[in-house]
Formats: structure tokens, C-alpha cells, sequence
């Protein structure tokens, strides 16, 4: 395996990892990637240069995830098959728990079961800071939600990547702190497997999270809800429209409900499949479509029970049509992450790793602008 530490302006705290990482593991290469971090900090690379790191620079600074991106191609093409472990450059990350994840990381690929491991923190426990409590409690309910499955430290950067992943990981998008969320959010989606492996909980200048801000961060998380609630908005400004309009030229509600239901879905299924879900692959549209229409019959059936049930009661239409469409809005979410938007995964894996760099049209090379490359010294 290989050890993999993108930076950003590092301090004394790098080169003490590195030096740390030498001395406890030295036959396993370390890779840093500065991302333009100045001559300012030239002194700090040079000194994990002169360690044995390999130091691969950017130009100008292009965020953790295009970091990222260059230290996996550079793991692709200098060490082929290797597994890599990411780790954060300000401390937060022990040796002991670096290697933990290394370890874990590569009997899984020889177990022929390869997964991404993550090394998660304890970020509940009393004694932390209250707010690093409450913001990553926020931020694993918005990230159960939004991803379907549970990770109990969502803002962890010490990650074990087996090599068949690598191709993927070259593919997600975003090239700053958001990368690593999306990651996170599409790994189960694209039929990739994660396990956790506990790690100890670092406090840097008091707080056990450093560069965690609770409110920016779980609203990074919950992008995709944000963007269903903003389709679903759409969508139903066009329903209500024009279930008021067919209400008021017909004076039929049931019929006026259909039909304003079928426009308004299909808008919606449009901008789901291609904004939302990204899912816009021209193979899967008979089948998502299918389930979308499977699902919105269903979710017009409920509409029509709930709506005559409200106005007969003596409900005004408007308020009964509020009240329906709040009810109905999380389980279309639900429904449509898992089921219709949610990939085939039989033979997603392999897909994945085989393709990725094509869909993506660009692999980490065209965003490595200067690569120095200090030789790793023979011990």
C-alpha cells in the first residue's frame, strides 16, 4: 500500500507525520501532494522531501479534491495494485490508526472481497466540543437521509482505497472539500462497499475537528435533498397550477388531478434523472422511467384518496393540496434514491472501475499542472 497526504499551507505537524510514518512503516512509500501552497511553505515540503516522501506540486492551489485526484493517478501509474490510505496533513490522523486502516484495508483485497475502509471517530462522546457534537449529529441524519445508509463519522479523510476503486474515484466530481462528500453520498449508489474501522479522536487547538463547520458542512451533505426539494418545488408550482386552472374550466377534480399530476411528473422525472440523481446514462431511461411512472401512479392514487378526503371533509383545495404533497414529499425521495434513480449493481463494480476515467473525459493529469517528485530513499 501506499500513504497518500494532500496539503494545503502545512505546518510543523506534516513533517512530523511523515518523519513519524518513516520511522513506523518504512517500506511503505508516502505520497504528499502540495496543492499550491507558496513559497511560504516550500520549506515544509522540502522537509518531508528529504524524509523519503514523493512531493507532487499544483501551480496554484485547485482544493482537496483535485489533490486528491493527482495522488491517485500518480498511485495508478507509479504503483499499480496498490491499495492507498488518505490521511489529513494537520494531525488529526495517529500513525497507528494510518496503518490500522492500511492494514484492514489490504487483507479485505486479499480476502477477494475489496471495500472502502473509513476510519471514523467517536464524534458523539462526551467530552467532545458541544459543537462538534451537535454539527456531526446534524451531519450523519442529513447523511442517512441523502445516502441511504449510515456512516457514523461522514467528515473522516482517513480513508483505505482498494486499486480497483481508483478508477472511480478519479470520475466524482468537485474539486474541494465536496469531493470527499461525494464520494460518500455514491460509493453504495455505484455498488461499492465501506466498512468502518474506529480511529482515536485527535483535538487540534482544542477542537476535535478543526476544519469541521457544522451548518456549511451538513448542508454540503444534504446537497441532493436540497436539489429534490427544489425539483419537487418546481414540479409542484406546476401541478397546483394547473390543477387550479382545469379545477376552475372544468369543475372536475379528480380528472383535473390527473391531468395536472402527468405534466407536472414528467417534468420532474426530467429534471430528477439529470440534475438530481445524475442518471442520465441513455441505457437505464426505459428502466428508470418505468419505475418512475410505477411510482407516480402510486403516488397519484395516495394524491386523489388525500385530496377528496381533505376538500370532503371541508378543507380548501389549495390547503388540501399543501398538505398532500408535504406527506408525500419524503417517501418520493426515498423511493426514487433507492429505486428508480438507484443503479443496477450487477456488474456496477466493474463498470465503474473500467469506464470511469471516460465518462469522467478527464483524469488527474490534465489537473496537475507541476509534478517535482522527490525519490523515496532506500532505508
Amino acid at each position: 500500500m501506499i500513504i497518500l497526504i494532500p496539503a494545503y499551507e502545512p505546518d510543523v505537524a506534516l513533517t512530523d507525520l511523515v518523519g513519524a510514518l518513516t520511522i513506523s512503516a518504512p517500506g511503505i512509500p508516502i505520497v504528499v501532494v502540495d496543492d499550491g501552497s507558496g513559497p511560504r511553505h516550500a520549506a515544509v515540503f522540502d522537509d518531508v522531501a528529504s524524509l523519503g516522501a514523493t512531493v507532487l506540486g499544483h501551480v496554484r492551489n485547485q482544493g482537496k479534491g483535485a489533490a486528491l485526484r493527482t495522488g491517485f493517478g500518480h498511485a495508478m501509474s507509479a504503483f499499480p495494485g496498490h491499495s492507498v490510505v488518505t490521511a489529513d496533513a494537520d494531525g488529526q490522523h495517529t500513525v497507528a490508526d494510518i496503518l490500522n486502516v492500511g492494514a484492514a484495508t489490504v487483507a479485505a483485497v486479499d480476502s477477494g472481497a475489496p471495500v472502502m475502509v473509513l476510519g471514523c471517530r467517536d464524534t458523539g462522546r462526551r467530552g467532545n466540543p458541544m459543537r462538534s457534537r451537535l454539527g456531526n449529529a446534524a451531519a450523519r441524519a442529513t447523511f442517512r437521509l441523502a445516502a441511504g445508509w449510515t456512516l457514523s463519522d461522514t467528515q473522516t479523510g482517513l480513508r483505505g482505497i482498494p486499486p480497483v476503486m481508483l478508477p472511480w474515484l478519479l470520475a466524482q466530481r468537485g474539486d474541494r472539500f465536496e469531493y470527499e462528500q461525494n464520494v460518500l453520498l455514491r460509493c453504495h449508489r455505484d455498488g461499492w462497499e465501506t466498512c468502518e474501522v474506529p480511529i482515536e479522536t485527535v483535538y487540534v487547538a482544542g477542537n476535535a475537528s478543526s476544519h469541521f463547520r457544522p451548518l456549511v458542512d451538513t448542508l454540503r451533505v444534504g446537497v441532493p435533498l436540497l436539489l429534490f426539494a427544489a425539483s419537487s418545488l418546481f414540479a409542484f408550482a406546476v401541478d397546483t397550477l394547473l390543477l387550479l386552472v382545469l379545477t376552475a374550466v372544468t369543475g372536475a377534480l379528480i380528472p383535473s388531478i390527473v391531468a395536472a399530476r402527468v405534466v407536472s411528473a414528467t417534468v420532474n422525472f426530467v429534471v430528477n434523472r439529470h440534475v438530481v440523481f445524475r442518471r442520465d446514462g441513455t441505457g437505464a431511461l426505459r428502466r428508470q422511467a418505468t419505475r418512475y411512472a410505477l411510482l407516480a401512479g402510486a403516488l397519484l392514487a395516495s394524491n386523489v384518496a388525500w385530496m377528496t378526503m381533505l376538500t370532503a371533509a371541508g378543507m380548501p383545495l389549495l390547503a388540501a393540496k399543501l398538505v398532500t404533497e408535504a406527506a408525500l414529499f419524503t417517501l418520493g425521495y426515498l423511493i426514487q434514491r433507492s429505486v428508480v434513480f438507484g443503479r443496477n449493481l450487477r456488474g456496477s463494480r466493474l463498470e465503474s472501475a473500467v469506464n470511469a476515467p471516460l465518462r469522467n473525459g478527464e483524469g488527474a493529469a490534465t489537473r496537475m499542472e507541476i509534478v517535482t517528485t522527490s525519490p523515496r530513499r532506500n532505508p
